[in-house]
Order: structure tokens, then sequence, then C-alpha cells
């Protein structure tokens, strides 16, 4: 991780499932201070850009001398420099697995109005960002997609079948969830899921997940991995005579 506030982290990646991965040794975080590669008393990063206009850039030889710094450290280039960016391509659960897949991994967090394009020229694999919207910075996206692949590496996560059956992983939204008390406050749970019928809970499952990703993500229908049957309630939903279960 390349920062200007190294302070900010581990933060959310020293908990739950990424932290608990660290425990585990399947991944460790290693967070660099961009104004340790400075050279005036001041330790700046920033300048006014070329041209004229509003605000700040990031310098490069903060950045190039970091990565000059971590490749002699290693012996080897990363397996992938990723630049936070709010230009970048959006993060999506295929990305993550992607990234899950590499082993050294170096995120440079942007700051101000951007960092300086030889940057993202010379050093840069990818340019990720969150969504169409702005950051103060770079951190927060950076750990947000560490967070995404961390949970994907073998291990990770208690159970690994959870990972079959989140939002995403196989294009469709997660299907609702419950658990004790069956009634609580005047409200049941389906009585579909107390059968113990396990043929008839996953089919509710199963259109349940195709109800709530045409109804809130239909976009991603048309990647999603879709058979007959569920191309035929996907139609019946769009009739509007689709069974609940």
């Amino acid at each position: 991780m390349l920062t200007l506030f190294p302070e900010m982290f581990p933060g959310p990646l020293g908990h739950s499932i990424p932290g608990r991965a660290t425990e585990r040794g399947l991944w460790t975080l290693r967070v660099h201070d961009l104004r340790d590669y400075t050279h005036d008393r001041h330790r700046t990063a920033d300048d006014y850009p070329y041209g004229g206009g509003a605000g700040m850039v990031m310098k490069p030889e903060p950045i190039f001398e970091a990565m000059d710094a971590l490749v002699a450290a290693a012996g080897r280039r990363p397996d992938r420099v990723i630049l936070m960016s709010p230009r970048g391509r959006r993060l999506d659960q295929e990305t993550a697995r992607t990234l899950a897949a590499r082993r050294h991994l170096v995120f440079i967090c942007g700051h101000y109005e951007g960092v300086d394009e030889r940057v993202a020229e010379s050093l840069v694999d990818e340019e990720l960002s969150l969504g169409d919207y702005v950051l103060s910075g770079g951190e927060l996206a950076a750990m947000v997609t560490i967070d995404a692949t961390v949970r994907l590496l073998p291990g990770a996560l208690g159970e690994e079948a959870s990972l079959a059956e989140e939002s995403f992983a196989r294009g469709l939204l997660e299907y609702p969830q419950y658990t004790r008390p069956a009634v609580y406050r005047g409200l049941a749970v389906p009585e579909i899921l107390l059968s113990g019928n396990h043929g008839a809970i996953a089919r509710w499952r199963r259109r349940q997940a195709l109800r709530l990703t045409w109804l809130r993500r239909p976009d991603l229908l048309a990647g999603a991995e879709l058979d007959d049957e569920d191309r035929a309630y996907l139609e019946a939903l769009a009739r509007g005579d689709a069974p609940e279960g």
C-alpha cells in the first residue's frame, strides 16, 4: 500500500474476515508512507498543476521511488500495480476474484486533484474505482477492494460453501436470509424454510434470487448463469404471474 496517510491502516482490515485471514497467515498488509520518499524538510508530496487549475497534484518522484524500493526488496516487480482513481474501471466481483489469484498486489492511493499522469502511464497496470462518485482519497477505496479480494482467498471464510451463495457469485443477488425466532413481532419466516424439504427450499431460494435481481439489478441478468427453468420464471415475472415459491 502506497499512501500519504499510513495511519488509516489497517483500520477495518484488522477486523472480521480480513483480520482473521491475517492471523491465519493468508495475507499480509504492508503500508508504505509516500512521504518517506520525499527529499525536502517539509516532506512535500504534492505540487501545483502545470497549466493552472484548482487544487494540488501528487508528485511523481515519491511514487516512482517507493516502487523502486519495493521492487528492490522483493527482487521482482509486483504481480499487479493498482491505482485507485475515480476514472478507473468499476470494481466488481470478477475483478476481486482475479485479484485474489495474484500473489503480490500494490495499491497506490490517490489524493488531492489526482496523481501525476506519468505514474499511470509508466507504473500502473490497472485503475480501479468503486463507482461514479469522488472520495477524499484512495485509501477507503483500497480498503474496500482488499476486503472484497481477501474474503475470496481459500480458508478466509469459515464455510467455503457460503462463497457460492453470495450476491454476484453466480451473477445474481443473494436470496433473503432468516434466522431464529421463527416469528418476531408478528413477522414470520416463510413456511417453506421450516419444511425440511431441501429441494423445495433450494427452488424457493433460486426463485427469490431471480426475483430480487429482476427487481433491483436487472442489468446483472445478461451475464448470469441461467437455465431453462430460470428463464421461464423470469418470463413469468415479466408477465406478472410468477409464483412466490
